[in-house]
């Protein structure tokens, strides 16, 4: 079975994507383009894993696009072949270490 990131950008090259409701209102104000996002997911780096997540398992991404960092939470549906991109944002380093790989012990869930 392929591993999370290689489905991941398997799902993104072949565009077998879904826009949650809720990224798609989100982008606009964060001023992110879905092309800045698909082209980020395709040098991902997955840095946390929600397997029991609820309706699909998920995982939390650390992206880079042209010098700009993002974090995508991402729903894997490999039932049906697709993703689901539930958000994006730019990280605050406020409450992620200094690479965006690690939240700060303040900030832990």
């Amino acid at each position: 079975m392929e591993s999370d990131r290689v489905f991941l950008i398997r799902c993104v090259k072949e565009r077998k994507i879904f826009w949650t409701y809720h990224c798609n209102m989100r982008l606009g104000k964060r001023a992110l383009s879905r092309a800045a996002i698909l082209g980020s997911l395709l040098n991902c780096e997955i840095i946390e894993e929600y397997p029991k997540d609820f309706p699909l398992p998920s995982c939390l991404c650390l992206c880079y696009n042209n010098g700009d960092n993002l974090h995508c939470v991402i729903g894997l549906d490999r039932k049906d072949d697709n993703i689901r991109i539930i958000t994006v944002y730019r990280p605050d380093p406020l409450k992620w270490d200094e690479g965006l790989k690690k939240r700060r012990a303040h900030d832990l869930p």
